[in-house]
Protein backbone atom coordinates (compact mmCIF):
# COMPACT_ATOMS: atom_id res chain seq x y z
CA UNK A 1 0.00 0.00 0.00
CA UNK A 2 1.53 3.21 -1.06
CA UNK A 3 0.73 6.38 0.77
CA UNK A 4 0.04 9.85 -0.93
CA UNK A 5 2.17 12.36 0.31
CA UNK A 6 0.61 15.75 0.54
CA UNK A 7 2.24 19.85 1.69
CA UNK A 8 0.53 22.79 1.46
CA UNK A 9 1.80 26.14 0.11
CA UNK A 10 3.59 27.24 2.97
CA UNK A 11 5.45 24.49 2.74
CA UNK A 12 6.04 23.90 -0.91
CA UNK A 13 7.73 27.82 -1.12
CA UNK A 14 10.12 26.39 2.18
CA UNK A 15 11.16 23.64 -0.53
CA UNK A 16 11.34 25.91 -3.51
CA UNK A 17 14.00 27.84 -1.38
CA UNK A 18 16.48 25.37 -0.32
CA UNK A 19 20.16 24.59 -1.63
CA UNK A 20 19.79 21.71 -4.27
CA UNK A 21 21.40 18.96 -1.99
CA UNK A 22 19.31 19.46 0.48
CA UNK A 23 16.06 19.61 -1.59
CA UNK A 24 16.95 16.55 -2.92
CA UNK A 25 17.58 14.90 0.09
CA UNK A 26 14.51 16.02 1.81
CA UNK A 27 12.49 14.77 -1.93
CA UNK A 28 13.93 11.86 -1.45
CA UNK A 29 12.88 10.82 2.14
CA UNK A 30 9.64 11.90 1.58
CA UNK A 31 9.43 9.65 -1.61
CA UNK A 32 10.40 6.86 0.85
CA UNK A 33 7.59 8.21 3.14
CA UNK A 34 5.19 6.71 0.21
CA UNK A 35 6.08 3.55 0.97
CA UNK A 36 7.06 3.09 4.84
CA UNK A 37 5.39 6.50 6.99
CA UNK A 38 6.93 4.88 10.27
CA UNK A 39 10.75 4.59 9.14
CA UNK A 40 13.86 3.25 10.98
CA UNK A 41 14.55 6.44 12.76
CA UNK A 42 11.70 8.33 12.72
CA UNK A 43 10.20 9.99 16.09
CA UNK A 44 6.54 10.33 17.61
CA UNK A 45 6.50 14.01 18.96
CA UNK A 46 5.32 13.95 22.45
CA UNK A 47 2.02 15.92 23.28
CA UNK A 48 0.97 15.58 19.75
CA UNK A 49 -1.42 12.67 18.70
CA UNK A 50 -0.44 11.61 15.11
CA UNK A 51 2.54 13.97 14.22
CA UNK A 52 6.48 12.57 14.03
CA UNK A 53 9.82 14.16 12.55
CA UNK A 54 11.86 12.65 10.95
CA UNK A 55 15.99 14.27 10.11
CA UNK A 56 17.51 15.19 7.08
CA UNK A 57 20.71 16.61 8.27
CA UNK A 58 19.68 19.32 10.07
CA UNK A 59 16.46 19.42 8.75
CA UNK A 60 13.56 17.78 10.45
CA UNK A 61 10.72 17.37 8.50
CA UNK A 62 7.33 17.45 10.76
CA UNK A 63 4.01 15.22 9.15
CA UNK A 64 0.52 13.70 10.29
CA UNK A 65 -0.20 10.38 9.19
CA UNK A 66 -3.51 9.03 8.26
CA UNK A 67 -3.79 5.57 7.72
CA UNK A 68 -7.32 4.93 6.89
CA UNK A 69 -7.04 7.49 3.94
CA UNK A 70 -3.44 6.38 3.41
CA UNK A 71 -2.55 9.98 3.59
CA UNK A 72 0.82 11.86 5.05
CA UNK A 73 0.38 15.50 5.23
CA UNK A 74 3.98 17.39 5.86
CA UNK A 75 2.95 20.00 8.39
CA UNK A 76 6.31 21.66 8.45
CA UNK A 77 10.25 21.38 6.87
CA UNK A 78 12.89 23.20 8.44
CA UNK A 79 16.01 23.43 10.60
CA UNK A 80 15.87 21.73 13.51
CA UNK A 81 16.38 25.22 15.60
CA UNK A 82 12.68 26.84 14.03
CA UNK A 83 10.92 23.81 12.80
CA UNK A 84 9.77 23.21 16.57
CA UNK A 85 8.31 26.56 16.85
Amino acid sequence: MKYAVRWDSRTSKTLDRLPGDLYARIMRKLDALQEEPRPVGVEKLAGAENLYRVRVGDCRIVYAIRDRELVVIVIRIGHRREVFR
